[in-house]
């Protein structure tokens, strides 16, 4: 029974390359200017990341001209870190951030962001396949009070359940 359960599971998520409604990827994206590490400012609960802080991102190329995402983040409640290895690719035009990424093998889910700050490409807000999945990445640990503001007043409007935001504690160095 529990197999039926994950294979049924996997397959929903292999349909899941879609925008949530009310939701406009990023365009003039540029996938260069976008590699490298991104820093969790906060996100909404899900099971592969429950418990963890310290989280960063970090994008790069691979061979076959998708990109290589490897998350990271501290388990304080197991004292260890936890890894993710994953690919990512273009859904549709290579300017537009919508890309589909996979964590395990053929099965994919969405990755939209929808806001950029297009001059640094400092920040960022990502939504999944639904307003379930959210978050909010900066290209350093921590941001201003106003850019944690404007990011809930943006997405509470765009309705995601902000009140659920969890604002995990930053990687220290």
């Amino acid at each position: 029974m529990r197999k039926r359960h994950l294979v049924w599971g996997m397959l929903a998520l292999a349909g899941c390359q879609k925008i949530p409604e009310g939701i406009q990827p990023a365009g003039g994206f540029e996938l260069e200017r976008y590699l490298g590490t991104w820093h969790e400012i906060a996100r909404l609960d899900h099971r592969f990341e429950r418990g963890m802080e310290q989280i960063t991102a970090n994008y790069s190329m691979r061979d076959d001209g998708g990109v290589r995402v490897l998350n990271r983040g501290y388990l304080p409640a197991k004292n260890r870190w936890k890894e993710a290895e994953g690919k990512a690719f273009f859904v549709g035009a290579r300017d537009t951030g919508f890309l589909k990424v996979s964590f395990f093998g053929p099965f994919y889910g969405s990755y939209v962001i929808f806001d950029l700050d297009r001059e640094n490409y400092g920040h960022v807000f990502v939504s999944g396949p639904d307003r379930s999945y959210l978050w909010f990445l900066a290209r350093t640990p921590t941001v201003p009070d106003s850019l944690r503001t404007r990011f809930v007043t943006k997405t509470h409007a765009l309705g995601f359940d902000t009140t659920a935001l969890i604002w995990p504690k930053p990687l220290v160095k």
